[in-house]
């Protein structure tokens, strides 16, 4: 008796050695080839660009003057395709990389909840690290004996990250206090960048030389380098031993002396970290470094074994051109969106995109009061405090409070959300730290520190001029043409 056929064998036997097996590949409904998911309510956009916005970007678009160079060089003299060419160079290498978030975000969750900080904390990719102790310092008097008193203490090394250090009573101080801890065996270096520092002068040079301090500079520029001289660092960094971190809007140099009583002492802040969290912004450090000396920075000189010196859980944020996705940006878009009660925001130079207005002006809808304390009379870009007044306006017909700061150069940026979660850190509300520079910035949620921040955000107020909406429509024909002018640069201020 022959045994049953097997389907498969009978399949397989009578099938041809090279037989298309076409019926086994999958077959997708042609209406699903580009759409494999099932359709979302479309999200609500961010930002309404106006024309000016629009032309001026045009106006700028490095392919269009690339575009106009070819077809002059075709059709006219040579020299003026060479000019729009060189145009078109520029505007391709001083164009922001910039990705920003797009769509309106409508949280269930408010800035005093696990899922804000766990959101922060996956959005920017910084955890969140435990065991530290943070102190607020005002203004130069304050800041800089205690930095130097941590830095006279320095056993094994000690790192600065510094957008501005000058030639200057405070400068040679710094310096020597440098050189005179490398003489003692301990590790120095000095990143400074190449633009911001330019005038560090011979001095200190020497100074450094002769102490034995390793001194490297960010971004020098040479011709090489046109493609990448638009991208600074702007951190204002020092570490001592890996356990001990400065930052905030400070620089090392003379006009951050004093208490901010006149034109003469800038009002800024700077905040001191002790604990595992300064590990992020030796990591920021030790990564730049590397890229310009080719050095690897190791062992427990830079990095210790973590040891808790308080109870604090911080956030230290930092971020790079090199994402398009700006680190520091992204904390700011979720910090506003989730804003419940107040925004207090303190910042010398605030030049927000349509989005970020249009984040402010949905607070001010939902009943958040938000106030704005910015750079006054006294500021030292004229392109940045064109460009702020400029937008005014939309500001405050939003619902923003806007105010000056009178008695000198406000330089601190802070903010506070709700008394329950506060920053303080070195970016500039501007395109140029939310996508054109190195930023740091420290977020923690401590009730006391909290409210010492508030406490003197509403002392600054007391020395502040509220801008009224009816007044800034009413300024002279002058002020808006400078105002149009400084426009045309607004992306680099």
């Amino acid at each position: 008796m022959l045994p049953a056929s097997n389907p498969a064998t009978a399949i397989v036997a009578t099938s041809k050695p090279h037989e298309s097996r076409r019926w086994l590949k999958p077959r997708v409904p042609k209406e699903q080839l580009h759409r494999l998911a099932p359709p979302r309510p479309k999200p609500q956009r961010l930002g309404f660009i106006d024309y000016w916005d629009r032309a001026r970007r045009l106006t700028f678009a490095w392919w269009l003057w690339l575009a106009a160079a070819l077809v002059l060089y075709a059709l006219g003299p040579w020299y003026i395709a060479l000019v729009a060419g060189a145009l078109s160079f520029v505007f391709y290498n001083t164009s922001a990389d910039l990705h920003p978030a797009v769509y309106v975000l409508q949280p269930s969750f408010d800035a005093d909840s696990a899922d804000f900080r766990n959101t922060l904390a996956g959005m920017t990719g910084m955890p969140l690290v435990e065991g530290n102790q943070i102190t607020l310092y005002n203004n130069g008097d304050e800041f800089y004996p205690a930095m130097l008193q941590d830095i006279e203490a320095a056993e094994s090394s000690i790192t600065l990250e510094q957008f501005i250090f000058l030639d200057g009573l405070v400068g040679r101080r710094f310096a020597e206090a440098f050189a005179e801890k490398a003489r003692e065996g301990v590790a120095v270096k000095v990143l400074v960048d190449a633009i911001g520092s330019s005038t560090l002068g011979e001095p200190i040079l020497r100074i450094l030389e002769a102490g034995g301090c390793q001194l490297a500079w960010f971004r020098p520029i040479h011709w090489y380098t046109l493609n990448r001289a638009n991208l600074r660092t702007h951190r204002k960094s020092l570490i001592v031993d890996g356990r001990i971190g400065y930052t905030g809007g400070a620089g090392l140099a003379d006009h951050w002396l004093g208490t901010a009583l006149d034109a003469s002492e800038w009002r800024d802040m700077e905040i001191r970290v002790a604990g595992p969290a300064v590990a992020v912004q030796q990591s920021g450090f030790a990564q730049n470094w590397l890229l310009f000396t080719g050095e690897v920075l190791s062992g427990p000189e830079f990095f210790p074994a973590p040891e808790h010196a308080g109870n604090l859980e911080v956030q230290t944020i930092l971020s790079s051109p090199s994402s398009g996705a700006n680190a520091v940006a992204t904390m700011h878009n979720i910090a506003i969106q989730c804003a419940r009660r107040y925004l207090h925001i303190a910042n010398p130079y605030f030049i927000p995109g349509a989005r970020l207005i249009d984040m402010l002006a949905r607070a001010c809808q939902r009943g958040v009061s938000v106030k704005l304390m910015v750079a006054g009379r006294h500021n030292d870009t004229w392109w940045a405090r064109q460009n702020s007044v400029r937008l005014y306006g939309r500001l405050l017909e939003a619902g923003v409070e806007i105010y000056e700061f009178q008695p000198t150069m406000l330089h601190q940026k802070t903010m506070v959300v709700d008394g329950v979660w506060a920053t303080v850190g070195t970016a500039n509300f501007d395109n140029r730290s939310f996508a054109l520079s190195e930023e740091t910035t420290v977020c923690f949620h401590d009730p006391a520190l909290v409210a010492q921040l508030e406490a003197t955000f509403q002392a600054d107020l007391k020395s502040c001029e509220k801008i009224d909406l009816d007044a800034w429509r009413k300024r002279g024909v002058w002020q808006r043409v400078k105002e149009i002018g400084a426009a045309s640069i607004e992306d680099q201020v």
